[in-house]
């Protein structure tokens, strides 16, 4: 079995700086010799990418792992794409969407202490992800705390807990006991028959409402440049529609062609536009409903549908993209996306 890690950067090697933060250091080209148990699972080559602290990872960071991970994939049985912690539900996400045709699994690591580090997850995350490289599940996940969970469900929970990553809609794909127990909802293998797609448009903006949100301010942002906007709305997709009401602005986005989004501010929920009048009005003002999805699966298919917009628009290809999974990124029986210009029952 061959391997191939791609370093990205993140907690897992980073050195510290004496009493001071953590911080990206030189990358310890001798991983096989820290952990020679690698060499027991497969052949392992490295790539090093990055060195970066994932609060610098962006976008086009993403379309970058997931073409090289693409051209590699002929080559090798399995990817560790090793990573850190903050923004890695926004990797696995991004590279769920951007490799969607997969015969073989792409798993992202990362640990809460470094590998240096006496007490550290990162030895025991690294042989779990190397271990899920070599199985047959042909999906992007997330190996955290011995589970895999699917990379477009995944969020971080914890900033301090070992076991740092949730799936609050959907169970692990893998739990890593004394087996390997690997549940009934891993996707099927996917042949490649397309070229790698790295259109991408990061143009957009996430808005988490909350009690005295100013709409101007949304306005501002419409008038700055967004091309597409996500928000996290209350409970099951509810917005403000009396005091400071949402939906002038949700109108003045359809206008310019600028598609909104639904997600919920709740880990577990499904946004369900037509059960509260709010919804219902900022479904008929043209949001698109996200179902289950999590806020960081909704932003990056967001950015990757605005990359591969046609000539029908945004509103449009938007819409579109949000009607079905693509990857298992929400679930399909679900109350999700509103017919366009749905009325108030």
């Amino acid at each position: 079995m061959r391997v191939l890690l791609v370093h990205t950067g993140g907690t897992l090697m980073m050195q510290a700086t004496g009493t001071g933060p953590l911080a990206p250091g030189r990358y310890a080209a001798d991983l096989l010799g820290e952990l020679p148990v690698l060499r027991k699972i497969a052949d392992v080559e490295t790539r090093i990418l990055y060195q970066l602290d994932s609060s610098d990872i962006q976008p086009e960071h993403w379309v970058e792992v997931a073409r090289t991970v693409h051209g590699a994939l002929d080559d090798y049985d399995g990817v560790v794409v090793v990573h850190g912690t903050d923004t890695m539900a926004y990797t696995a996400s991004a590279l769920a969407f951007l490799l969607p045709e997969l015969d073989r699994p792409v798993v992202l690591t990362g640990s809460q202490r470094p590998l240096e580090a006496v007490r550290s997850d990162a030895r025991q995350n690294l042989v779990d992800a190397f271990e899920l490289a070599t199985s047959r599940i042909p999906e992007v996940g997330l190996c955290f705390a011995s589970k895999m969970l699917r990379g477009c469900r995944a969020t971080k929970l914890d900033a301090w807990a070992l076991d740092a990553f949730g799936s609050p809609s959907l169970p692990p794909l893998v739990k890593l006991g004394l087996g390997m127990e690997v549940a009934p909802h891993v996707l099927a293998p996917r042949a490649r028959t397309s070229p790698f797609d790295g259109r991408i448009d990061p143009h957009v903006l996430e808005v988490r409402l909350f009690p005295g949100l100013d709409p101007r301010l949304l306005r501002g942002a419409l008038a700055a440049g967004v091309h597409g906007l996500v928000v996290s709305a209350f409970g099951s997709g509810n917005v403000p529609a009396l005091g400071r009401s949402l939906i002038p602005v949700l109108d003045s986005a359809r206008s310019m062609d600028i598609p909104v989004v639904v997600v919920s501010q709740c880990p577990r929920a499904h946004v369900d536009l037509l059960r509260y009048e709010g919804g219902a009005r900022a479904a008929e003002a043209g949001a698109i409903g996200a179902g289950d999805m999590t806020a960081e699966a909704a932003l990056t298919k967001l950015m990757v549908a605005l990359g591969r917009a046609d000539e029908g628009g945004r509103v449009r290809s938007a819409r579109r993209a949000f009607e079905h999974a693509w990857v298992g990124e929400m679930s399909e029986n679900v109350p999700r996306l509103p017919a366009a210009g749905a009325r108030l029952p």
